[in-house]
């Protein structure tokens, strides 16, 4: 069978007339004419190569296919209807979906414990997964629908994508406690004598940190460089090297911390979507508690200065 010839409005008319046992009752049932009933139950019966429908005197009676039929039938429409109706309201107590992230290590160690927590207390149904992708696929995996969201300080600007700001952050200098470098305000000369760790997707990746060092004509010493940022703080604190952090995750160790003696731009968190989402209330449900607890937690007072 070609489920491409499948029309799912037969199978509306089906139950009908299964129901009704006569055709005009069924097409007052459907609110069609009795003309429009008989055509789709002739394109029933060349699909399904059967009458499905017998008349006896003036009722339908269902052939043996007919009454092997109807019980996965109602079953398929009502989840089809079901669907629909989940499509246009949505109930946390009672919807049942995965939603599939992707992002870095920061924010499935910082938001994303609080984000399951607060859907596991208002919808217990709803799953979260998160997974590592590469940020070349990320745009077809949210076309695609294999991912729901991707959440980074990464700034993309495909046409398809949604995006909205959910915190602002800052890089702060941190180190071991006791650290002589963090003795006074943090200078350039203080920040430059000790080796640094690097945090990098890339080997050959520049920094934001060494982009302006490199504008101000200096350079750091690189002594160790890291794919993720929750591995720094158990080297720091056996060491004298430095690294600069983003402030939510520095503040949440036993590190001595200290601004950064020269400026840079804010650190922006974005959550990206595809734009065919925008108006699904499962969606747009999850989305707002991943924003609301993202703009608690990530974004630390301007005059926040741990030591």
């Amino acid at each position: 069978m070609n489920l491409n010839r499948i029309d799912l409005n037969l199978f509306a008319v089906f139950d009908a007339i299964y129901t009704a046992g006569n055709l005009t009752k069924a097409a007052d049932i459907l609110c069609i004419t009795q003309p429009a009933v008989s055509n789709s139950l002739a394109r029933l019966r060349d699909l399904l190569n059967d009458p499905l429908f017998v008349r006896t005197g003036h009722t339908m009676s269902p052939t043996p296919v007919a009454q092997n039929l109807i019980g996965p039938a109602r079953q398929a429409l009502s989840l089809l209807r079901t669907s629909v109706l989940q499509s246009r309201e949505f109930n946390p107590e009672v919807a049942e979906k995965t939603f599939q992230f992707a992002c870095r290590d920061l924010i499935e160690a910082s938001i994303l414990p609080r984000l399951i927590a607060k859907i596991e207390a208002q919808a217990p149904a709803i799953t979260i997964t998160n997974y590592d992708i590469d940020k070349k696929q990320v745009v077809n995996a949210l076309a695609s629908g294999q991912l729901d969201f991707y959440a980074d300080s990464e700034t993309l600007t495909e046409q398809y994508l949604a995006r909205h700001k959910i915190a602002e952050d800052r890089l702060v200098v941190v180190g071991r406690p006791e650290h002589p470098a963090f003795a006074d305000p943090m200078s350039m000369e203080n920040f430059l004598a000790y080796g640094h760790i690097k945090v990098s997707q890339r080997p050959d990746q520049a920094s934001e940190v060494d982009v302006e060092l490199s504008k101000l004509g200096h350079q750091r010493r690189i002594a160790m460089q890291s794919h993720h940022f929750l591995t720094i703080p158990s080297v720091l604190v056996k060491t004298d090297l430095l690294a600069c952090l983003p402030s939510h995750l520095a503040k949440h160790y036993n590190l001595a911390v200290s601004e950064l003696p020269f400026t840079l731009q804010p650190l922006d968190y974005y959550v990206y979507w595809h734009v065919s989402a925008n108006e699904d209330p499962a969606h747009r449900w999850v989305r707002q508690q991943l924003i609301d607890i993202a703009q608690a937690f990530l974004t630390p007072p301007l005059n926040q200065n741990a030591a």
